[in-house]
């Protein structure tokens, strides 16, 4: 859990409890490794020396907080959470420093949270589009196909820029993983959200889902454990980000044995893709594919878990440790902030949403565990 312990935590404290309370912040920048020195006041950044400020750190180090790029908020193993709930599910993911969330769908309108001090910024995708009897009951917006256009212009209104589409999920008759939209349906829908000004992803984990929504043109991709050579090539060339949420990828043995003995084409399936889920990863990476940090956190997994994706995403790619840990960090923060179109956090006048460390934390992922969370 992230804590005020670092260097001077009385110091901010009287930061915190004091909006009007400006602070000066020294040390290095750990994306980049060299020395910087800024003040922040009234939550904002500012390179011109403001007197009276406080002194936080002069030998730390400091980073953008960190980023949940799939997570749920609002959303429970039956569906919607009450709302005190939804807000503790929020509180969760920030006392571990993440700070900025993209909701991948939830069944829950949590735009309330935005009126609530210290919630993580949270990006919504609306609720998630699926077929009648092809996904989790109760998560989902359900449609049939040729209702599918109308459906991502409903949810392109709900959320904040992105739309949500269930790619595959089991086909009991078929007994395997199978797509859920033909390719040319999600290319029209895919297109009206676009012509919308929101961005598309998707649930895939199998090879046929993946592939055709691709083709069809969509933004980024959630899991993608059936990624094969070819259609990395066409992500890396078009700029579709995968967000592989390897930590909870290993849920696939248990999905695995459940279905055994009904569903066994189905389960010898989601082995194989989980055995091949940290090379899927890694090739795309090597093809210049944009990977991201995200939990999958709500329905079933817990919150407050992303340190547990960025020492999975620590393991699978780079030779050298700092290469392998600077990849995580990027992943999980500045790169991710970037990507989702925030502000770069060390610019002049960024908002001071921001980590305080006492050391490199590529050198001790644990680090980000004793962090003092600067929440604009």
């Amino acid at each position: 859990m992230v804590n005020p312990r670092g260097t001077v935590p009385r110091a901010l404290s009287q930061v915190l409890d004091d909006p009007a309370q400006p602070a000066h912040i020294r040390g290095k920048d750990v994306a980049t490794g060299e020395p910087t020195e800024f003040w922040v006041s009234r939550g904002r950044i500012s390179y011109a020396k403001i007197d009276g400020a406080i002194t936080l750190t002069e030998t730390g180090w400091v980073m953008p907080a960190l980023v949940d790029a799939h997570c749920h908020v609002g959303l429970g193993p039956a569906g919607a959470v009450p709302r005190e709930v939804a807000e503790q599910q929020a509180r969760t993911d920030r006392a571990t420093g993440v700070s900025l969330i993209r909701d991948a769908g939830s069944p829950q309108d949590t735009h309330w949270l935005d009126d609530i001090p210290d919630m993580p910024r949270i990006i919504r995708a609306g609720r998630h589009i699926a077929r009648p009897m092809r996904y989790i009951r109760h998560f989902g917006a359900e449609v049939e196909p040729e209702n599918l256009v109308d459906e991502v212009r409903r949810q392109v209104a709900a959320g904040d820029g992105w739309v949500k589409l269930v790619g595959d999920w089991i086909d009991r008759d078929l007994g395997d993983l199978a797509p859920l939209w033909p390719e040319a349906v999600a290319r029209k829908a895919i297109e009206a959200a676009h012509q919308l000004g929101a961005k598309v992803t998707a649930h895939c984990f199998g090879e046929e889902s993946v592939s055709q929504l691709v083709n069809a043109g969509i933004d980024c991709i959630e899991h993608g454990t059936g990624l094969d050579a070819a259609t990395i090539t066409l992500m890396a060339r078009r700029d579709v980000a995968l967000v592989p949420t390897l930590d909870n990828i290993h849920i696939f043995p248990g999905i695995a044995d459940q279905a055994q003995n009904r569903y066994p084409t189905y389960a010898k399936h989601m082995r194989h893709l989980y055995n091949r889920a940290e090379d899927v990863v890694r090739d795309a990476i090597e093809e210049g594919v944009e990977v991201f940090a995200g939990t999958d956190a709500g329905g079933t997994r817990d919150h407050g878990t992303i340190m547990e994706e960025i020492w999975a995403l620590s393991d699978v790619w780079g030779e050298e440790y700092w290469d392998r840990t600077h990849f995580a960090l990027g992943a999980a923060s500045w790169q991710a902030r970037r990507w989702l179109g925030e502000p770069q956090i060390l610019d002049d006048g960024a908002p001071a949403d921001l980590l305080l460390l006492d050391e490199d934390p590529h050198w001790n992922l644990y680090a980000l565990e004793d962090s003092i969370l600067l929440y604009a």
